[in-house]
């Protein structure tokens, strides 16, 4: 594992963790285990247990009395959950960054709508979704209120774990991600905040449905494996 200077050793240990969880190679339900963490990646077990506290403010983990660490459940209730906290803070955002925005952030924004263009038309969905929530992260400095900006980065790594799910949804469904997220830039642009606000409850809701379409596919997969190992066993 490469440090890097700009964060503190327990952010980076987290920032580690934390992508295995978002990208599914550690599963809900699994522990998580600070003494073999901590002799991997040559650590201490403070610095783990410090990582694991931000994990847990970040949504991915949950810590539990005498059982320790482990990765938090993905169910229907938490995405729901998830994307109704992140409407209202994502709408705060782009309202107040309409209100705000500069000549250079506005080049900024064409910019990322030709850049969310080419993911669309490469097909590629994770650059795409992290091209639009880079952005939003980016508005902190525009918007200027602390607590949004908290709130938003906590819930981050819990979104990117919820939209890593829909990597295998059509490049239609992509274009109509794209179709809904644009207005929400031309919006800003012409200082339509309460018009901002709600095109990015519109292509926040779609996300959130594509997500809950690839949660209940994964969950079917797994009953079917489930199943199919249990009549393997009283054969």
């Amino acid at each position: 594992m490469a440090f890097l200077a700009a964060e503190s050793l327990s952010e980076q240990i987290a920032r580690h963790i934390g992508e295995q969880i978002i990208t599914g190679e550690l599963v809900e339900g699994e522990r998580i285990q600070e003494l073999r963490i901590a002799k991997d990646l040559n650590v201490s077990r403070g610095s783990v247990r410090e990582a694991l506290l931000i994990l847990e403010r970040s949504y991915l983990i949950k810590i539990y009395p005498r059982r320790g660490a482990m990765v938090a459940e993905l169910s229907v209730h938490q995405i729901k959950s998830l994307f109704e906290t992140g409407m209202l803070i994502l709408g705060a955002m782009v309202h107040r960054t309409s209100e705000v925005w500069r000549q250079a952030d506005s080049e900024r924004m064409n910019t990322l709508v030709i850049d969310l263009s080419a993911h669309v038309k490469a097909g590629d969905i994770e650059k795409f979704y992290d091209g639009v929530f880079e952005f939003l992260q980016s508005t902190h400095t525009l918007v200027g209120n602390p607590y949004l900006r908290d709130i938003f980065d906590n819930l981050l790594p819990a979104f990117r774990r919820s939209y890593f799910l829909t990597l295998n949804t059509s490049r239609r469904e992509l274009q109509e991600a794209f179709d809904l997220f644009k207005p929400v830039i031309d919006a800003i642009l012409i200082r339509k905040g309460e018009q901002a606000a709600i095109f990015i409850e519109d292509f926040a809701r779609h996300l959130r449905n594509l997500v809950l379409d690839s949660l209940a596919r994964m969950k079917q997969i797994e009953l079917a494996w489930a199943q199919r190992s249990r009549r393997g066993k009283s054969a």
